[in-house]
């Protein structure tokens, strides 16, 4: 039996069913996962507004109610969830990592473990500094292809902050991984970071050969 709180932002978001945009977003996830259809704007604002209208108390709720809407069969209730977590950054705790390792190893895929990391894992490591070696080493060393891709990404928005002895190690130990999404966080990473270092970037590509095609176009594609 779903939580009172899950069953009405369900309810919600259902009302503002549309089959054709259901059917085209399944589609484009691969027919992983079901879809209420709802455009990315309108589902925010219903989202925000219920965050506002439904406080949470303390952590052990928000866990409760992330999972519990993770375990629901419609993408747009795992951004729901995603989004929940983010917007109720004053109950982060240190305990809050476990949580965030849990949702992207639950019901993955890239629109997800990327939202999720816009929202919440690079913000979570600035709040939490302490945990960033420790999980994000045991991530790039996992056999969990996202975990892998959160740990060359979560410095994504960090810019001179960015940690590059870090950023190399994790990109040095997947760097002739042939999955495509970590291929890709790879470029994307180093994109992100020629913004502040563009001759940094350029010097790694030339002293890394054995990065991919796929990494190496990636990275450059601005520059």
């Amino acid at each position: 039996m779903a939580h009172p709180y899950v069953k009405k932002i369900s309810a919600v978001l259902a009302a503002h069913k549309n089959v054709s945009k259901a059917k085209g977003a399944k589609s484009y996830l691969l027919n992983q996962f079901d879809f209420f259809g709802i455009a990315t704007p309108l589902r925010r604002s219903i989202c925000m507004d219920f965050y506002k209208s439904h406080p949470i108390k303390n952590h052990p709720e928000l866990t409760l109610l992330v999972k519990e809407c993770f375990a629901e069969p419609e993408r747009e209730m795992h951004y729901f969830a995603i989004e929940l977590l983010g917007y109720h950054k004053n109950l982060w705790s240190r305990q809050t990592i476990a949580l965030i390792e849990w949702m992207i190893k639950y019901n993955s895929w890239w629109d997800s473990v990327d939202s999720l990391n816009s929202h919440v894992i690079g913000k979570f490591f600035i709040q939490f500094p302490a945990h960033i070696k420790n999980y994000t080493f045991k991530w790039n060393r996992s056999n969990n292809k996202w975990l892998q891709r959160m740990s060359i990404l979560f410095q994504l928005m960090y810019m001179e902050k960015t940690n590059t002895t870090l950023l190399t190690n994790y990109i040095e130990h997947c760097q002739l991984e042939e999955d495509f999404f970590i291929r890709k966080a790879i470029g994307w990473a180093l994109r992100s970071y020629a913004y502040t270092d563009a001759n940094w970037v350029k010097g790694f590509i030339k002293t890394h050969p054995q990065l991919s095609n796929l990494s190496k176009r990636e990275a450059l594609k601005n520059l």
